[in-house]
């Protein structure tokens, strides 16, 4: 069992090409006992964005502060507090921060996403 808030999570700050100020925190995952998905939180500072990029397998967000923009095979998509995107395997995405302070949003995918 896994119980807790995602402040008290240890964050990895992100480092790639088309990554900038992306911070991440693994809240559940198979270590806890859920086989087969991970739950991760991503706080995107002012200015931030992942990349855009694609990938096999599907994501399901969830937007618990602040307010940001998917960018989703195309088109742009303005996300605030309660917002939830399904991202499909192989669609083209790009989360970035649209609004001022943190966007921090609940993404879950299967294990293959965390490798």
């Amino acid at each position: 069992m896994s119980v807790g808030t995602t402040d008290d999570l240890p964050a990895t700050r992100l480092h790639g090409e088309g990554l900038q100020g992306v911070s991440k925190r693994v809240a559940i995952s198979s270590a806890d006992g859920w086989e087969g998905w991970v739950m991760r939180v991503f706080d995107v500072e002012e200015g931030g964005h992942t990349p855009r990029h694609a990938h096999e397998w599907p994501h399901i967000n969830y937007v618990v502060r602040g307010t940001g923009r998917l960018h989703l095979d195309g088109d742009d998509h303005e996300l605030a507090l309660g917002a939830y995107a399904f991202v499909p395997a192989g669609a083209t995405h790009q989360f970035s921060n649209a609004g001022r302070g943190t966007f921090r949003f609940i993404c879950i995918v299967p294990d293959e996403g965390e490798a």
